[in-house]
Formats: structure tokens, C-alpha cells, sequence
């Protein structure tokens, strides 16, 4: 899956963010009930992009932030400003946090920082992030502490 970011991409293009993020928000729609999230979302813009690619960025993050939850109903907002000639996205949620030596570590596949028992998943959604946005000429970055959320950043390229 990781490889094929560049080698299967589809051309990039005028990408409705908005429309986009209503298709994942339906697509995450039980899993959002089920964890009783709430996400709140921005009017985002159109960037250059390609929308499969896009859409799995979009759910890889809001995934992450519904279940790396800790005791509180997950809140994720999602919005997005421009900088210069990028688009600069933010996912921020009220989860568990990360500890900021593990930073960069997050987006190398395969590193996991929890136990697969306490929260399932292969270790492969942010280095996935990363090569899409990395793809589409961007960087992604998070800020975080524990205990009080995340917000992954990154930049698309406008229109």
C-alpha cells in the first residue's frame, strides 16, 4: 500500500475538500457513532490533489484521532488556512497525546508507540499520511502533549 503512493497515483487535479471530507465523515460513519465522536469541520478549499489519495490522508487522520481517544467522548476539528501558495490542513483532537520524543517516530511505518491489545492497528496510517502528503509536494508535522490531544498539520498545494 505504501509503495504504490507514488508508483498508482492518479494525476493530481482540482480536489473539492469539502465534498471529499463529506465522503469520509459517511464512510466513518459507524465508527463515529459507536465511539459517540463528534467532528466539526471548517469550509476547506480546493487544492491540487488526488481525491483517492486525499480521501485516505482525510481517514487515516480522523481514524487515528477517534480511537486514540483515552476516557472522553473523541472531538476532532478539522480546518484549514492559506500560506502563500500552500493550503495549510489541521486535524486536532482532545485524545491521549503524544510524548514529543516520539514525533517523528510516528510517521515510520511500522512503529507502533502502543500495544496492539490496548489499540489495534498495523503501524502504517502515518507513514502512509506522510507519503501522500509528501507526494503532492507537502510536508506533515504534529504537535501534540499527553493528555491534552493532537493536531497533525500538513500543506497542499492550492489552485
Amino acid at each position: 500500500a505504501i509503495s504504490r503512493v507514488n508508483t498508482r497515483g492518479n494525476p493530481l487535479v482540482a480536489t473539492d475538500c469539502t465534498v471529499l471530507m463529506e465522503k469520509v465523515l459517511h464512510g466513518l460513519g459507524g465508527v463515529i457513532a459507536e465511539r459517540q465522536a463528534t467532528v466539526t469541520v471548517d469550509p476547506l478549499p480546493e487544492v491540487l490533489g488526488d481525491e483517492s489519495q486525499l480521501f485516505q490522508l482525510f481517514q487515516n487522520l480522523i481514524s487515528n484521532a477517534v480511537k486514540f481517544c483515552g476516557d472522553q467522548p473523541p472531538q476532532v476539528h478539522i480546518s484549514a488556512g492559506k500560506k502563500k501558495k500552500m493550503w495549510v490542513f489541521q486535524f486536532r483532537d482532545n485524545g491521549i497525546g503524544i510524548e514529543p520524543q516520539f514525533f517523528e517516530r510516528i510517521f515510520v511505518i511500522f512503529q507502533r508507540l502502543h500495544e496492539r491489545e490496548l489499540y489495534p492497528g498495523t503501524g502504517i496510517g502515518l507513514a502512509i499520511a506522510k507519503k501522500i502528503v509528501e507526494r503532492h509536494g507537502g510536508k506533515i508535522w504534529v504537535d501534540s502533549k499527553p493528555g491534552e490531544g493532537t493536531t497533525f498539520s500538513f500543506t497542499l498545494q492550492s489552485i
